[in-house]
């Protein structure tokens, strides 16, 4: 009789928790190693970004893991809809989400669904890995994963589910994330309706982005009726927090450096200025104290791949890393999952059924997998770089205003 299965997922965002879900559904024990300690309820209750799920992706991976009517129930806070505004607070483009069949659910909704449906024992919080290493064995080769203080442990498959730096992806390859050029700047307005009706009117219930000198300042409705304001400022600095004075500063410090530098938001109009500075103020009320969440953004270079090994994998940010332009990141990593899963379920039925081993029949089937993953990713970041281009262009506002225009106008013509 053959040893169970030990598999490892390392990482417990969206990707690693679908495709231990989907391995529990048929049987097949995982364990998920996570960084971060398990979140409370009343931690996962707070804003947090907004994801659109797409139907041949996300919600394909949600509705293999049953659990699509319950993901309905937690949609809505944040509407499909659309603004475009130009840098001076002008709408130039407005639709109510007639194109769109991407519900949007929040990131904590999202973790605290699929995680509820993990055993509890198959998830290990507060667990940083420290390498990955692969070991010959008699039987083939093992990875062998070190998490310091808690010891080392051995698995037959690890798979790295371990974001932007991940250990795992060190084992598989040297290639590492490059500065995309972007800076990032997360704030959070809750309750704008009660507390500033005007600027709940201005950016709408969905999504609204005001785009302009190769910078954006968008923003996304969600839980507790916030609005999660997201700055994005286009420099070759990647230390850019350090050189302005801002690392380690509260939100409120930002709004002199942005907001009275012409090259950087000084050129927005008041309208812009004022939902900036409002934000600035509101988050650091919320959060006193707390240092303003500034990040430089990175990316994988376009068409990344690695040589297969039958020990360990990669999915998500992991193996393709790339900007949230297009939307596919939390997308991709669990129709990466989905996939990964089919592939992992395969093997192990097929294995059982005769006398090869677990790895030798998942390891055609592996390299399968990341054969059609280097491919579909590949597409998708040259899409994502693509709207990058277009977003974050002197005239960002009227190139995305004009993406919309040509999409609503394909769809008339399919219709007519």
């Amino acid at each position: 009789m053959s040893s169970p299965l030990r598999i490892a997922i390392v990482g417990g965002g969206p990707g690693g928790l679908t495709v231990g879900l989907l391995l529990h559904r048929h049987g097949i024990k995982s364990t998920i190693f996570e960084l971060r300690q398990k979140p409370t309820d009343e931690e996962l209750a707070k804003p947090s970004g907004m994801l659109d799920l797409h139907e041949e992706s996300g919600l394909a991976a949600i509705r293999e893991c049953e659990l699509y009517d319950q993901f309905l129930q937690l949609t809505g806070e944040c509407s499909e809809a659309q603004k475009v505004s130009d840098k001076d607070g002008n709408i130039i483009h407005e639709d109510k989400g007639e194109l769109s069949e991407r519900p949007e659910i929040s990131r904590h909704s999202l973790t605290k669904l699929l995680s509820s449906h993990v055993p509890a024992e198959n998830i290990k919080y507060g667990c940083k890995l420290f390498s990955a290493t692969s070991v010959t064995v008699l039987n083939g080769t093992e990875t062998e994963l070190d998490f310091g203080p808690n010891g080392k442990k051995r698995f037959d498959l690890v798979i790295g589910a371990d974001g932007a730096w991940s250990q795992v992806r060190n084992m598989l390859s040297d290639i590492k994330p490059q500065y995309a050029g972007t800076q990032n700047i997360s704030l959070t307005i809750r309750h704008i309706t009660a507390k500033y009706p005007h600027l709940a009117d201005f950016v709408g219930r969905g999504s609204f982005s005001a785009l302009g000198s190769r910078h954006g300042v968008m923003s996304q409705r969600g839980p507790q009726d916030s609005a999660r304001i997201y700055i994005f400022l286009t420099t070759p600095d990647e230390h850019f927090s350090t050189s302005v004075g801002l690392k380690g500063r509260p939100a409120s410090a930002a709004k002199e450096p942005l907001l009275n530098n012409d090259e950087l938001l000084g050129c927005f109009g008041t309208k812009i200025k004022e939902l900036v500075t409002v934000a600035c103020d509101e988050e650091t009320k919320d959060k006193p104290g707390a240092a303003l969440d500034i990040r430089p953004l990175y990316t994988l270079p376009i068409g990344v791949s690695w040589n297969h090994k039958p020990n360990a994998t990669l999915i998500g940010d992991a193996a393709h890393l790339m900007c949230p332009w297009a939307g596919e990141g939390v997308n991709l990593a669990m129709w990466d999952s989905l996939l990964l899963a089919h592939a992992i379920i395969k093997a192990d039925n097929i294995s059982k059924d005769g006398n090869a081993s677990f790895q030798s029949v998942l390891g055609p089937l592996m390299k399968e997998f990341e054969d059609e993953m280097f491919v579909r990713t590949k597409e998708k970041a040259e899409e994502t770089y693509s709207n990058g281009q277009m977003l974050f262009g002197e005239d960002g506002a009227a190139a995305f205003r004009d993406f919309f225009q040509a999409a609503y106008a394909q769809m008339k013509g399919e219709e007519s």
